[in-house]
Parts: C-alpha cells; structure tokens; sequence
C-alpha cells in the first residue's frame, strides 16, 4: 500500500471550506480549519455540540481568536505518524452529540439486508438468493419512493408471493430504519483503527455522509463515516442489530466537519459522490466502489425529520449516517463466498468537498479500549479552566 498523503485527506476546495474538528493536545481540543490553517478555538467553544447550539457558529468557526497551530496539512502529517495504540493526535470531529445511523436508505442497500436474512448469515448462500431476488423483485426498487401508493401495492405483491422482508418494510414503507450506531465519545477519527468482533467472518465497510445536527434538528454541517457492518451477525437475526453494529472502533467519523455556507450546502451533499477504496496488506486485494448520494430513496431532511422532533429529543444534538448503497460483494477468498474483510485492510472513504477518512481494520478487542468518556472530557475541561 502506497503510503497516504496528507493533501488527499482534505477538500479539494481547503481555501473555501470551514472545518471544525477535535485534537488531542493537554487533551481533547476543538479546532477550526480556516484557509487551510488551524486555530484551536476551545477556549471559545469548549465542545462541538456546544458550538453547533450557536447561532453564530459558523461566524465562530471563521474569526473567534485561538492559538494558531499551522497548516492542517502538516497536523494530518503528524497524526497519521502516530503508533497504533498510542493517543491518536486527531479525534472524531463529534463529541457530546449521539450517534445514529440510518439502514436500507438505498436499493442495492435493501437487496443486501434481505440477502443476509435469507442466508441467515451464511456469506457462501448470498450469490445464488442474490440471483433469485432480483429476478422474484422484478422491478427498479430505485425508481420506488417510500411510503408511496406504488410502494404500497408492491409490498401486497411480494407478501401474495411469500417474499415480503422486514427490511422491505423500512425500505420503501413510510418509516425509516433509525437506530443508535455508537455511544457519545465513542467514535475514532481519521487514522484510527477500527474494530471487528472476532466471531464475525462476513463483515464490510459502509461507506457514507454524516450529518452534523443540533438540539433543534438544524443541520449545520457534513462528514464522512464508516459504519462497520457485520453482515453474518445480523443476518442471523435483525435483534442482533446492536451486537453487529455497536462495538469498540465499531464507528469512524472524520476527519473534519464541514459546515454549510454559501459555498456548501445541503444540495452538495445531495448531489455528492462517495467512493470506496479497499487495500489487503496481507494479500494485495483491491477493491474500489462508489455510491451516488442522487440515488437515495429518501431525502436527508426526511431522514433528520424521523429521527428527530416532537417525540424524541437530542439535547446535545447528534451526529446522523444517512445509508449506503455500497454493499461489497466482489469474491476475496473463495469463489462465490463474495467479500469479508481481513486484518491489517486499509479503508478510505472519500468524496470531493469532504476529503478522506481513511481507517485501518483489526479485531475490536485488539484496538485500544474505549475509555475516555463524558465524566473525562468535562473532568479534562474542568481542570484547563474551560468547564
């Protein structure tokens, strides 16, 4: 693997975005990425999820005084540096802020969750059921908007036929699939390894866009994610949704917000490319995709508005995956036993005005632990005088 440069991680349009992330220096420290230099602003804003409860964020972001620690080109230098194990100089960008996650957003997305039902989690059924789907569907479920009278009367059509799915239901019915990805504080940045439970042998990166969203259901900025899936725990049961989905490295975010402007807005976002690079330090496999945010089958807003609103409340606010339709299914190990990831696999996840997130896989119990939560970031603030 070529060794990864710093420029690649960012922006390609650095001078006119506005960035917020965390670093690590007598602890964790908010930053904002200006022009391409950074500013650490924690005196100002003491956490993320404080800052986006501003109305004047974003003119935070851009002018409030901190100490200048340079070109962000050479802090991502030095935080990809950092020894596996050791404090990562570069955090996840989020802190207080819950994180979810949202499944079945995309058609390909929804063939591969029926897929892991009907192989009840067993990688070497899933080409031939792939195969028998998609002639039993018969039809774009792309073209399909959610909750319409169309989606209404296929779902009558596949339960006539004994191929209705509960991952149907959230599919093209009115509600969305919105679960809790990972704990507040329990998300790793850029650089950062991330975690498998030793007992999954089918399991794949899910390339997607975060939201960045506020108490008051305010959308204020974007990043990237990696919402480490395993397929094979799932697929023995949708109730082991959490053991598959929440575990330690489990979640990447990073590196950097971006906050909406003139420049940036949620329209980007809706319009956006995210590509996925796959590289096996082990044994040379490559893997490239890429989804196209055009083709989600529900709007960002809708998705922000069913997560949050009159029924429940994220008074810190909460970081938002908006799905995937890149579910990797390339042969890696044996013929037909389709894609799993293995030990040393470098993930990058990109797109053209967030930059790069860029992970290395390992077993969850082999990365270091999750220990540094909520009671130590206010106990870390308290002691620099900023809480």
């Amino acid at each position: 693997m070529l060794p990864i440069s710093p420029a690649s991680l960012l922006p390609a349009d650095l001078a006119q975005a506005t960035l917020i992330g965390r670093i690590w220096r007598d602890g964790p420290c908010v930053v904002a990425v200006r022009g391409g230099e950074v500013v650490d602003i924690t005196p100002t804003a003491a956490t993320v999820a404080g800052l986006f409860e501003r109305d004047d964020a974003l003119d935070i972001a851009r002018h409030a005084p901190g100490i200048a620690l340079g070109p962000v080109q050479d802090l991502l230098e030095q935080a990809l540096r950092v020894a596996p194990g050791a404090q990562p100089l570069l955090l996840a960008p989020c802190d207080l802020q819950a994180v979810k996650a949202c499944g079945v957003t995309f058609a390909v997305s929804l063939l591969e969750r029926v897929i892991e039902e009907q192989a009840g989690g067993d990688a070497a059924r899933a080409a031939s059921l792939r195969t028998a789907l998609q002639a039993t569907l018969g039809s774009d479920l792309s073209a399909l908007r959610p909750g319409s009278e169309a989606a209404q009367r296929l779902k009558q059509q596949l339960q006539q036929r004994g191929a209705w799915s509960q991952y149907m239901e959230v599919g093209i019915g009115p509600d969305a699939e919105v679960f809790t990805k990972a704990q507040a504080m329990s998300s790793v940045g850029c650089g950062a390894q991330v975690g498998l439970l030793p007992s999954s042998a089918w399991n794949n990166p899910e390339p997607e866009i975060v939201l960045a969203v506020n108490s008051r259901g305010q959308v204020l900025g974007a990043t990237l994610g990696n919402d480490v899936n395993l397929r094979d725990i799932e697929g023995r049961s949708a109730l082991l949704l959490g053991k598959a989905k929440d575990n330690n490295g489990s979640c990447a975010i990073g590196p950097f917000i971006r906050l909406f402007d003139e420049g940036f807005t949620l329209d980007t976002v809706r319009q956006a490319e995210v590509s996925l690079l796959i590289e096996g330090a082990d044994d040379g496999f490559v893997l490239e995709g890429a989804s196209f945010m055009r083709e989600i089958s529900r709007d960002p807003l809708d998705l922000v508005r069913q997560t949050a609103g009159q029924y429940h409340q994220y008074p810190d606010g909460f970081m938002l995956f908006l799905g995937t339709m890149f579910s990797p299914v390339q042969d890696r190990d044996v013929q037909g036993g389709g894609f799993t990831h293995h030990l040393g696999d470098r993930v990058t996840i990109a797109s053209a005005s967030l930059g790069a997130l860029v992970n290395e896989v390992q077993r969850c119990d082999a990365i270091p632990p999750w220990t540094f939560g909520v009671r130590a970031l206010y106990q870390s603030l308290a002691q620099r005088g900023l809480a």
